[in-house]
């Protein structure tokens, strides 16, 4: 009797956690377009594809920093996953205790530094170091830019993937590893064949959320990306994000509609995240379902 009522209060406490951030969400999204509207009402859907940025003349497009931001995301996310995938799989299957305890801690130290920690040691070590790489290359050397933030980036969504990965790749049941040792399969081929298969939806979850996170990062990337309003031609070239160029013009908007512009700016981030969690959503259960459902 008394754990029905228990579950019954879980239920009941559950859903109304569910419609508290529901009603957040959508609260944000009111805010938003509220805010916004003035620009949404004077420049339309035109905003979405206008690549000019000039607040003296009154003109706004939000296509730079809509690049700017898929372009450093998608790079970092290039750039951290296949370490964020070894260093799950190193730490679930391969590491000795002893030294699993010490490099489980060291990554979730990486996702408890304040962004502008990273921002600083961006400026005073990464630029550096890619401004020397873009001189023997022939490049501009910028040293921020694009490249520089995608760097930062990259680091800074390593534990969010490595941590959910390496708690799906615990969870495949030793039954399957054993069964396939039993057979002759060596330890790689385990891994290749048998972990990652059947952790896959994890997996990619967990580089979702790293997306997730590299989308809205605002304070390390504007201190390294150039902060230059125009779309990048290289990825080495300066640019803006959408989550930057509000951090950096969002106190100079004086005008009603260059206000208005940058919070639609945060619109459109919202509704960019929004559309990336949902096609992660249906992406995952269709590998769930492709491998049985688990």
């Amino acid at each position: 009797m008394e754990a029905a009522k228990g579950d019954q209060l879980f239920e009941i406490l559950s859903r109304l956690f569910a419609l508290l951030v529901l009603t957040i969400a959508l609260g944000g999204f009111v805010t938003l377009t509220v805010l916004s509207w003035p620009s949404i009402k004077t420049f339309g859907l035109s905003f979405m594809w206008t690549q000019t940025w000039d607040p003296v003349a009154g003109k706004f497009g939000a296509l730079p920093f809509v690049v700017g931001t898929l372009v450093t995301s998608f790079l970092a996310l290039l750039i951290s996953t296949p370490f964020s995938l070894g260093t799950a799989l190193f730490l679930a299957e391969y590491a000795p205790k002893s030294l699993k305890g010490i490099m489980g801690f060291t990554v979730e130290l990486l996702a408890a530094i304040p962004s502008v920690i990273y921002g600083l040691w961006g400026i005073f070590f990464l630029v550096p170091l890619v401004r020397k790489m873009e001189i023997a290359l022939s490049l501009p050397p910028y040293g921020v830019g694009a490249f520089t933030a995608s760097l930062i980036l990259a680091i800074m969504i390593l534990p969010y993937a490595t941590s959910v990965t390496e708690a799906v790749v615990s969870l495949v049941p030793e039954e399957l590893k054993e069964g396939a040792y039993a057979l002759g399969a060596t330890r790689w081929e385990v891994t290749r064949y048998i972990i990652i298969p059947y952790a896959r939806s994890g997996i990619f979850a967990g580089t979702i959320l790293a997306l997730g996170r590299a989308l809205g990062e605002t304070m390390a990337v504007t201190m390294v990306i150039g902060n230059r309003n125009e779309i990048l031609n290289s990825i080495f070239a300066p640019t803006n994000t959408m989550a930057s160029v509000i951090a950096n013009e969002f106190t100079e908007a004086t005008s009603r509609i260059y206000l208005a512009s940058l919070v639609e700016i945060g619109l459109i981030l919202f509704l960019i995240t929004l559309v990336v969690n949902i096609l992660a959503r249906w992406i995952t259960e269709r590998l769930k379902v492709q491998r049985g459902g688990v």
